[in-house]
C-alpha cells in the first residue's frame, strides 16, 4: 500500500508541470526527468557493488557527441542521440575491461581520474568543443521532422526517455540477469564457482550504465542548446550518487524519487545560494542517519508489529 502511494506521488509530480504550464516550471521538470536518467545509470553500478565517478564524464561525452553530430554531421537529433549513446557505451566497455579488474577505493579513484581527463579535454580542445566559452547553436530536438519548440512538448519527450530508462533498470533487476548481478554483488567467489564470468557481466553493466548517462547528456544538450565543461565535472557524478542515497538504491524508483527531491533544491534556495551546499550536506547526513534505505525504502518497507509474538513454550 505504501509503495503504491509513493508511485502515485511520483506520477502526480510528473503530471503537475503539464497542468501548471509556464517555462520556469517546465524547465525544472525537464531537468528532473534528465537527471533521473543519470541517477538510474548510477543505480546500475551501485547495485553491482561498484561506485563510479565517471558518470558525469559519460554524460558530457553523450552531450557533446550529440551536439556535434547534429551541428556538423547533419544527423537528426534522434539519430545523434542513439549514436552517441551506443558510442559512449562502447567506450565504457573498452574501459571496463581494464579498470573493472580492480574494486573499492581504487576503482573510484580511477573513474575519478577518467572524468577529470575528459573534462580537461573539453576545456582545452577549443576548436572542437569550444573550451570554457562553451558550445553554442545546438538545435532544438526534433521528431520525424517536427521541431519541438514548446517546452511542454520537450518535457513529454524527456519524460518518455525517463520512463524507458526506469523500465530498463527495473526489468533488468527483476529478471534472471538481475539474479546473476545480485549474486555477483553478494558473493563473487560463489558466482565464479557456478561458471559466471564476473568481469564480463560487470563490464556489460558498465556499458549500459554509460549509455544511459549519455542519453541524459544528449537530452541536456537539446534542452539548454548550450554546453560547457563546467556542467560535467566530478560534482555531476556526486549529484547522481546523492540522488540514489536520498531516494534509495534498492529500487529503480529510488533514484527517480531522489531526483525529484534534489534537482529543484537549487531553485528553492536561489535567494540563499551560499547555503545550497549546506542543504545538500544536511539532507545527505539525515538520510545516512535516519533513512539508511533512502526515503523510498523508509516509506515502502513492511510495517513492524507493535507487539512481538511470544515464543512457544516447549
Amino acid at each position: 500500500m505504501r509503495k503504491l502511494a509513493v508511485t502515485a506521488v511520483v506520477v502526480l509530480a510528473a503530471i503537475i508541470p503539464l497542468l501548471m504550464g509556464g517555462k520556469y516550471v517546465l524547465h525544472i521538470a525537464t531537468m528532473v526527468a534528465i537527471m533521473s536518467i543519470l541517477a538510474l545509470s548510477m543505480n546500475l553500478m551501485l547495485r553491482v557493488g561498484q561506485l563510479s565517478m565517471a558518470h558525469g564524464a559519460f554524460m558530457g561525452i553523450g552531450a557533446y557527441a550529440s551536439a556535434l553530430l547534429t551541428m556538423h554531421a547533419g544527423l537528426g537529433p534522434m539519430t545523434a542521440l542513439v549514436t552517441s549513446a551506443v558510442g559512449t557505451g562502447l567506450v565504457a566497455i573498452v574501459l571496463g575491461f581494464v579498470i573493472l579488474r580492480i574494486k573499492g577505493v581504487f576503482f573510484v579513484l580511477v573513474t575519478y581520474a577518467f572524468g577529470q581527463i575528459v573534462n580537461l579535454v573539453l576545456q582545452e580542445w577549443t576548436s572542437l568543443f569550444g573550451g570554457n566559452n562553451g558550445l553554442y547553436g545546438i538545435p532544438k530536438f526534433s521528431v520525424l521532422g517536427f521541431r519541438l519548440n514548446e517546452p511542454s512538448a520537450y518535457y513529454v519527450v524527456t519524460l518518455v526517455f525517463a520512463l524507458a530508462a526506469f523500465g530498463i533498470v527495473r526489468a533488468g533487476f527483476r529478471s534472471e540477469i538481475g539474479a546473476i548481478l545480485n549474486c555477483l554483488n553478494e558473493d563473487e567467489e560463489f558466482s565464479r564457482s557456478l561458471g559466471l564470468n564476473a568481469l564480463r557481466w560487470r563490464t556489460a553493466v558498465f556499458g549500459v550504465s554509460a549509455a544511459l548517462a549519455a542519453v541524459s547528456g544528449s537530452l541536456y544538450a537539446y534542452h539548454l542548446n548550450f554546453l560547457s565543461p563546467a556542467a560535467f565535472t566530478f560534482m555531476r557524478s556526486v549529484d547522481a550518487l546523492v540522488m540514489n542515497f536520498v531516494g534509495g538504491v534498492s529500487s529503480a524508483l529510488g533514484p527517480v524519487a531522489g531526483a525529484l527531491l534534489i534537482v529543484p533544491l537549487p531553485e528553492l534556495l536561489r535567494e540563499a545560494k551560499e547555503y545550497q551546499l549546506l542543504a545538500y550536506a544536511l539532507i545527505l547526513l539525515a538520510c545516512l542517519l535516519f533513512f539508511k534505505d533512502g526515503v523510498l525504502g523508509y516509506f515502502t518497507r513492511p510495517e513492524r508489529p507493535l507487539v512481538r509474538p511470544k515464543r512457544a513454550v516447549a
